[in-house]
């Protein structure tokens, strides 16, 4: 008995190692068999019985917009779709830096360089962060997972930058792990946050961003547990509702009103606003200018969310690039620009693109996806190949529990000090000295049309000597 127990697990490997043989030494014949069957059928049958009608229509109408109708047949409701829109934008690409070598000269490689912005620097007390890249809003409950935020936390400490809050409830935890804190303002049940007004180093009310545009959201409270309600401050079966306005009815004066309570209830910190870059954009800052805001983050329609309607991500709003020239020549017109901080956010990736916003004006840069993308690193491998990495650190994903604050807050600080270092490369290779040195006049273009748009030189354009 004890032989064939022995036996047995012999038996098994060498029984996979003669099918495995076989398949490899029969490999040819064996995916002949498979697929000239199906060749032939598509080469011979007619086309409305032929399996490659589905190639041809998927090619016409695309695989995203078929998989995204599936999803409404199947429940007629709205669907929401995460990490934004796949549309491809005009973005920085087109942009170039002129290097220095000749007529001006590089700077030493031993040379420090002086990353440091100021935010609201007409505010009694403004906020200035050690680098120009911010975690960008993602809120807790409502969007991501209480690890993600703490990991957020922990990484923009190390490097001494800011991250926001989102429009979920204040986390007393975050708010002590923060080296900055910037608290967003939103029109919720749970925005009225005292201990936030007074621990936060920035307010920034919520408009709008570039994923939803000006709309609101409903989390049913089924999904939320004893403590989130707790800090939400929701009733037992109450959901969590984002609305569209801070009041019903709302006008002008109601937005001053809420401008100066905030005024009143914090310490002379940067108050500003976020929305959403609009055709009408100039409108838009014209109202905030009014009501006397410190800074504005402007949301580009390549922005992402944790989910939004297609319509609203696909059709709605313009591009970061347009919006943040737009918004620096009204800055500009209204005799406002550098008395009002500009922070641009929406499809930033890498360092290249952050330095481009900076020399066109933007103060500094919120980021969102692409440090999503660095704290999950290896530990995607928890959720993929059977779930989504967004698994990891939405609120109540199948994996949250799994996701490691250290490891997390260890990479994305790495990945903010390598763009950090890039981007000191970068000011470095301009003959540069400070972040505050790099201007429009270092950046030309590729594309004619995109020059014209941004207001620098075309590169087949000769200068003049």
């Amino acid at each position: 008995m004890e032989t064939l127990i022995w036996l047995l697990p012999l038996s098994i490997f060498m029984n996979t190692v003669v099918f495995f043989l076989v398949i490899f030494l029969f490999r040819k014949t064996i995916i002949k068999l498979i697929f000239n069957p199906f060749i032939k059928r598509i080469m011979e049958e007619d086309y409305h019985e032929n399996l490659w009608e589905l190639f041809t229509a998927l090619r016409r109408t695309g695989v995203q917009k078929v998989a995204e109708n599936s999803l409404r047949a199947q429940k007629g409701e709205i669907i929401k779709r995460p990490m934004g829109s796949p549309l491809r934008l005009p973005n920085f690409e087109s942009l170039v830096f002129r290097p220095a070598q000749l007529h001006f000269f590089p700077t030493s490689q031993d040379e420090p360089i002086d990353m440091k912005v100021m935010i609201g620097p007409m505010a009694k007390r403004p906020l200035i962060l050690d680098i120009p890249i911010a975690i960008g809003a993602m809120g807790y409950g409502v969007g991501v997972s209480y690890n993600l935020k703490m990991a957020f936390a922990k990484a923009a400490a190390q490097v001494g930058t800011a991250v926001n809050s989102g429009e979920g409830p204040f986390l007393k935890e975050e708010r002590e792990i923060a080296k900055y804190y910037i608290f967003q303002y939103s029109a919720t049940k749970w925005a009225n946050e005292p201990e936030a007004f007074q621990t936060a180093d920035a307010i920034e009310i919520h408009f709008g961003q570039g994923a939803s545009a000006g709309m609101g959201n409903r989390v049913p409270y089924k999904v939320f547990s004893e403590i989130t309600k707790e800090r939400m401050k929701l009733d037992r079966f109450e959901d969590a509702v984002i609305h569209e306005n801070f009041v019903p009815n709302q006008t002008f004066g109601d937005l001053q009103k809420i401008m100066d309570k905030l005024r009143n209830k914090t310490s002379g910190i940067p108050i500003g606003a976020k929305l959403s870059a609009s055709t009408e954009i100039e409108k838009d800052l014209e109202c905030l200018i009014q009501l006397g805001v410190d800074f504005v983050t402007i949301d580009g329609s390549e922005a992402s969310t944790k989910g939004a309607a297609p319509i609203l991500e696909d059709d709605f709003g313009i591009p970061s690039i347009y919006a943040l020239v737009r918004a620096v020549r009204y800055f500009k017109k209204r005799k406002v620009y550098k008395k009002i901080s500009i922070l641009i956010s929406g499809g930033f990736n890498v360092p290249g693109d952050f330095l481009k916003a900076i020399a066109l004006g933007a103060d500094a840069v919120y980021i969102g996806s692409a440090m999503l993308f660095a704290v999950t690193h290896t530990q995607v491998t928890k959720a993929i190949p059977w779930e989504p990495p967004t698994q990891l650190v939405f609120y109540i994903g199948s994996h949250e529990e799994q996701f490691n604050i250290e490891d997390g807050a260890k990479f994305g600080a790495n990945y903010l000090k390598s763009c950090v270092f890039e981007m000191e490369e970068g000011i470095r290779a301009l003959g540069k000295k400070a972040l505050s040195e790099v201007v429009i006049e270092d950046v030309s273009c590729n594309d004619p049309q995109m020059a014209k748009v941004c207001g620098v030189p075309f590169t087949g354009d000769p200068m003049e000597t």
